[in-house]
């Protein structure tokens, strides 16, 4: 493996396991975290690359932002996110970023599936309908209410998995694949 290789992965592998351990912890990835990121890619790649690096990098922030952007404007996602995808997007490039989008909701998809047949198992089928109504925080009810209240308390206990730990599981799946084939895209 190349010097440059490992540098980028290193990074990368750094980047993903403290916004993995952040997100875990207080459900929230700082602007530092992010943002640095972000630049220290763009700073990388223009460095190694040139012109054609920091192609490479904004390509890659535009895919990683832009999808996570409208799963956000739909209501899927929060802000810290959108900037995650964005960073890790800028230090894999727009194909990886697409690899790593579709791997991580196929391994939150596991989680949550992973989660609902443990909580039925252990605490019965009513856990089931308990966990999938919770995610109806803000629609309306049969009498034209609102469900805010009651939805809200239980729509932070919906989530299985803070967005970043499936980012950073991902990543790396997609990163050792791409290793061993020997098509890492630096």
């Amino acid at each position: 493996m190349a010097p440059v290789s490992f540098v980028y992965i290193a990074a990368v592998a750094l980047f993903t396991s403290v916004a993995a351990v952040s997100d875990w912890r207080t459900r929230r990835l700082p602007n530092w975290l992010t943002v640095s990121a972000f630049v220290a890619a763009l700073v990388t790649h223009t460095v190694t690359g040139g012109l054609s690096g920091l192609g490479f990098s904004l390509l890659g922030f535009a895919t990683g932002f832009g999808i996570l952007l409208v799963m956000w404007l739909i209501g899927g996602g929060g802000g810290g996110d959108v900037k995650l995808m964005g960073a890790l997007g800028a230090w894999l490039g727009a194909r990886f970023t697409l690899y790593v989008f579709i791997a991580s909701g196929a391994l939150a998809a596991i989680a949550t599936a992973a989660r609902l047949l443990v909580g039925m198992f252990s605490q019965g089928a009513w856990f089931a309908r308990r966990f999938l109504a919770a995610g109806s925080a803000g629609r309306p009810d049969g009498r034209g209410h609102r469900r805010d209240h009651a939805g809200s308390a239980h729509s932070g206990r919906r989530r299985i998995l803070p967005f970043a730990v499936p980012v950073a599981m991902a990543t790396w799946l997609v990163l050792a694949f791409a290793w061993k084939n020997a098509v890492l895209p630096w």
